[in-house]
């Protein structure tokens, strides 16, 4: 099992690290540019980079885990590309986003929130029905908690490796116990270690299009070893977080917090 789980995640930072050379060596579109809250360059090719790595791990582990975590790790990915090269920013948040969309303003990130809806709800349906029978409601509830955790990784990319930290700690339980879900972690995990040299840096990012795949590949490790009260439990603290982002920074909180101030920093270049 220890092997099997090095292999793994071995594919997957292997697959995300050569991917990334590979991207930002062959891609010279200025589509995939950003400029990041210091005010530098960065390029979101790590995102598409994790994606791939992502997928590689989830797929090695699909023999025995089922295909739960590629359709995950592809699906939010896609979804969350074309809020990267589509979005305009006019909107801001699940709030904003919802709100547009009330107004009969269909924008690129309610697509994705759609998009990414139907895509947990299908990975939760396919983790189900590689264990027992598919219940409704768990699919549903598990389907949210994907979601969710697609959209809180995303809400935390805004600081060099923060995202892949919080990816790669919320991922470590999950391999650990060696039971159903750690494929799924052991991916998103790998993935993250192949791009966390660039992201801490500062020259790349995950973006939506990496972010929402690593919190949904996380999510669906979750869904694979909990039950129903495990999800309900996570969809609470989950719906809570997101919350209270519409409210608070999370960036402001982490850095008058000592311990998470110094954890969120590790890593990163000196100024």
């Amino acid at each position: 099992m220890i092997a099997r789980t090095a292999a793994i995640g071995g594919l997957a930072a292997g697959a995300a690290h050569g991917a990334f050379r590979f991207l930002t060596s062959a891609v010279t579109s200025r589509r995939w540019a950003r400029t990041n809250h210091a005010g530098h360059d960065v390029t979101l090719l790590e995102g598409p980079a994790y994606v791939v790595g992502a997928t590689v791990g989830a797929a090695a582990g699909a023999l025995t885990a089922g295909p739960a975590g590629v359709v995950a790790a592809i699906g939010s990915g896609a979804f969350g590309a074309l809020d990267d090269l589509g979005g305009d920013g006019s909107s801001k948040g699940l709030k904003g986003h919802l709100g547009a969309a009330a107004r009969g303003q269909i924008t690129t990130g309610f697509i994705k929130i759609v998009g990414i809806g139907a895509t947990g709800v299908a990975a939760a349906i396919l983790a189900d029905r590689s264990r027992h029978d598919v219940d409704a409601v768990d699919a549903l509830v598990g389907g949210a908690v994907i979601a969710g955790s697609a959209n809180l990784a995303n809400l935390l990319d805004l600081r060099p490796g923060r995202a892949l930290k919080v990816t790669l700690l919320a991922a470590l339980p999950l391999m650990v116990r060696r039971g159903p879900g750690a494929s799924a972690a052991t991916a998103a995990a790998g993935a993250a270690l192949g791009v966390i040299g660039p992201d801490l840096a500062g020259t790349a990012m995950l973006g939506d299009t990496g972010a929402n795949a690593a919190g949904a590949l996380v999510g669906t490790a979750l869904v694979e070893a909990t039950g129903r009260r495990g999800r309900v439990a996570a969809l609470v603290v989950l719906a809570g977080l997101t919350l209270a982002s519409e409210r608070v920074s999370f960036t402001k909180v982490i850095e008058s917090t000592p311990g998470l101030r110094e954890f969120d920093a590790w890593g990163r270049p000196a100024r």
